[in-house]
């Protein structure tokens, strides 16, 4: 049999069998699982669902680095308290402490605007486009393959792009099997509403995060505005409130165990279909490291936040961020490590490709999986020397902006169709917003300590792996590194708001001849960063010409077993769906799926991170829970677990009861399932999420605003 023939009629290639508790489903692929639906207990129509441009999946948007949903028709947002953390820290001084303090808008003129870089983006369209995009394509290699689709990409995303306020993107499927184009609406003004404080918000911090039970009112509310027209424009207090084409009702009544939920959002990245090499390269080598070298950036900012209140808090969003990915990591590792992961993925390989030798289509895949498999082996002999080179811009703040106005002003010689992608005209804005809010990020001795933790670790690489042009910006020993990194950041002027605007304004010879230290050091690693990312191109142009071959052979052996086969997530919408469920998490040791109020109690000490506010214990032991306490046990509840299938991007996205209604927020996974962006295992995986009820709660009895209770439809009781 052929593999084509098997695969006919299979625009995404569903699943003959799909599980309730697996599926990161695009909305189109719904109504070919309609029963498996209606079999879990959703009660409305899966057609319904497939169009993401109507109800209620237009209610569900991209925001920040998560997920969030429109609440109300006024544009209200609602999302996690992590997700909204910038805009919070964004907001906070040292008089004026909205972390620690939370945040209630006393009237609409009285919401905050959120950092200028801060987006929400509605999807509009969701169109195939894999034809146009690999058109070109067809029979080149390497970097030549990468440029054909790169080129098509721009091509599609500026012609979708001529309509005012939209947002255009083009997301590869099956690793190169598939494109799509994603067209979106991007709201530039958004406010921030309400935010609880941070010890409800993110109670428990570290300790709790990624494990259950969990007492966390992990949420916050936004506003979305645009210009009087209607449009999207940048902040103004003469803006009006958006209205978006529809918005999700919170539903009066809660969940018990057993019952259908469904959530949609917009997870960021899984590796499921990747090969067992790449599984191996993970749990080997990229998780231990990324954790020790990201632990070190940790300690920094804690050590420097400690002797400087102020650059604590302008390095509290990203410290979270920190944390937050080493925990994940580590959990990830662990998962792995239990599940057996390489072994089993190894074994599942070559199972499949023993059944791909029997087919026909046999001697025309196996050489593209074998170049596939030899190309990704290759990518081990810089691995390190990239991880460390990316975060001296991921994690600083001074020298990205220095790095980004350099290598724009390169790519403005260029005609717009052939400059770099996240240097076009489109994405001038986003940079000139990027580099405002350094302002209230940065700090030069907490960079210079961050930037000195990564490149230590730079300098003891083998001389293979060194480059040229960093060392000799930075030197090659501790003693040259600190010198160099007090010369530049003791001389650079690019740390004033007012000369990154006239730099980001200045013709490019005008920055080519700056004599300014830090962008001197940005010129002289722009050859470095430059070969790295011609490398990166060459090979990922091969990848996406050979996967193709692996996920086709993939995709038809996992029809072949009857189990699921969806694309890995790419940050596009997705649903999916399961029950609330409890944990048998190991040996003698099981969870209820529901927390109550009670739990806060018992977990506070007073003392960070279990430092319930006063008002909060107050409220609990008053006790007047009357309309929010759960039918069959009479507790006020807090957060509650299911088995949907989640990953990071799913943040913020809104948990949906059977009939449509919200009725919580998705907000993290327990400790046994971080590993589910690479295996799912329905043992363990689960989702855990803020409970509704708790948050109107909270915003009837505690920290009050009844107002936004009556707009969002369920008046305080």
């Amino acid at each position: 049999m052929r593999i084509r023939s098997m695969m006919l009629g299979a625009a995404m290639a569903l699943a003959l069998d799909a599980k309730a508790d697996e599926g990161m489903w695009l909305p189109s692929q719904l109504p070919s699982i309609a029963k498996n639906l209606k079999d879990a207990g959703f009660g409305g129509d899966p057609k319904d669902l497939a169009d993401l441009t109507k109800a209620p999946l237009n209610a569900v948007v991209r925001i920040g680095g998560g997920t969030g949903s429109f609440v109300s028709s006024d544009g209200l947002v609602v999302t996690n308290h992590h997700v909204a953390f910038g805009v919070i820290q964004y907001n906070t001084r040292p008089d004026r402490d909205l972390i620690n303090e939370g945040f209630v808008a006393p009237d609409r003129a009285g919401e905050l605007p959120a950092n200028p870089d801060y987006r929400l983006r509605v999807t509009v369209g969701f169109d195939k486009v894999t034809d146009r995009i690999l058109a070109d394509a067809r029979g080149k290699t390497g970097r030549a393959y990468y440029d054909a689709v790169d080129a098509a990409s721009k091509a599609l995303v500026a012609e979708c792009e001529k309509e005012p306020g939209i947002r255009c993107s083009v997301a590869n499927m099956f690793y190169g099997r598939d494109f799509y184009l994603v067209r979106q609406l991007e709201l530039r003004d958004i406010r921030l509403v309400y935010a609880p404080p941070r010890a409800i918000g993110n109670y428990g911090d570290e300790i709790d995060n990624f494990v259950w039970p969990r007492h966390a009112g992990d949420f916050t509310i936004l506003r979305a505005y645009v210009g009087k027209d209607g449009k999207p424009a940048d902040f103004s207090p003469d803006n009006v409130p958006y209205h978006p084409p529809s918005h999700l009702k919170l539903a009066t009544e809660g969940v018990a165990e057993g019952d259908f939920v469904m959530l949609a959002g917009y997870p960021g990245t899984t590796y499921r279909h990747r090969t067992a090499a790449e599984f191996a390269d993970q749990i080997e080598w990229r998780l231990p490291t990324s954790v020790a070298v990201l632990k070190g950036l940790q300690d920094v900012i804690e050590a420097q936040g400690k002797a400087d209140k102020e650059a604590g808090i302008r390095y509290a969003s990203q410290l979270q961020s920190l944390k937050n990915n080493i925990k994940r990591f580590s959990g990830e590792l662990e998962g792995l490590k239990r599940s057996d992961a390489v072994a089993v993925r190894r074994e599942d390989e070559a199972a499949m490709l023993a059944w791909l030798a029997t087919q026909s289509d046999a001697a025309a895949l196996k050489p593209s999986i074998d170049q596939a498999m030899a190309l990704i082996a290759q990518g081990k002999d810089v691995r390190d020397r990239d991880l460390l080179v990316g975060l001296l811009t991921s994690q600083t703040q001074l020298m990205r902006g220095a790095l980004s106005i350099d290598r724009l002003s390169v790519e403005r010689l260029k005609a717009d169709a052939e400059r770099e992608s996240g240097y076009q005209k489109r994405d001038e804005e986003l940079i000139q917003s990027q580099l405002k809010q350094i302002q209230r990020r940065y700090d030069p001795r907490v960079e210079k300590a961050l930037v000195t933790s990564v490149l230590t670790r730079y300098q003891q690489l083998p001389d293979a792996q060194r480059l040229p042009e960093v060392d000799k910006v930075f030197g090659r020993t501790p003693a040259e590194l600190t010198r160099a990194l007090d010369g530049i950041y003791g001389a650079t002027t690019f740390a004033g708001e007012a000369e990154r605007t006239r730099l980001f304004a200045a013709a490019p010879a005008d920055v080519a001849k700056s004599n300014d230290a830090l962008l001197v050091a940005a010129r002289m690693l722009r050859p470095a960063l430059l070969r790295i990312e011609e490398e990166k191109k060459a090979r990922e142009g091969d990848l996406l010409r050979l996967r193709p071959a692996y996920m086709q052979a993939l995709i038809a052996y996992r029809e072949k077993q009857g189990k699921a086969v969806y694309p890995d997530a790419n940050s596009t919408l997705r649903v999916s769906y399961g029950k609330v469920t409890p944990l048998a998490a190991r040996d003698a040791v099981s969870y209820a799926p529901l927390t109550t109020v009670q739990g806060i109690v018992e977990k506070n000490t007073g003392a960070f991170p279990f430092d319930a506010p006063v008002p909060l214990i107050d409220a609990i032991h008053k006790g007047d829970f009357a309309g929010y306490t759960d039918a069959k046990t009479g507790a006020m509840p807090v957060d509650f677990l299911s088995n949907l299938d989640t990953t990071g991007g799913n943040s913020g996205s809104p948990v949906l009861n059977a009939r449509g209604e919200l009725v919580g927020l998705n907000f993290d996974s327990n400790w046994e399932a971080v590993s589910a962006s690479w295996m799912y295992d329905p043992r363990y995986k689960r989702a855990i999420h803020v409970d509704m009820r708790y948050m109107r709660w909270l915003m009837d009895k505690v920290y009050p605003s009844h107002a936004l209770l009556r707009e969002l439809g369920v008046p305080a009781k």
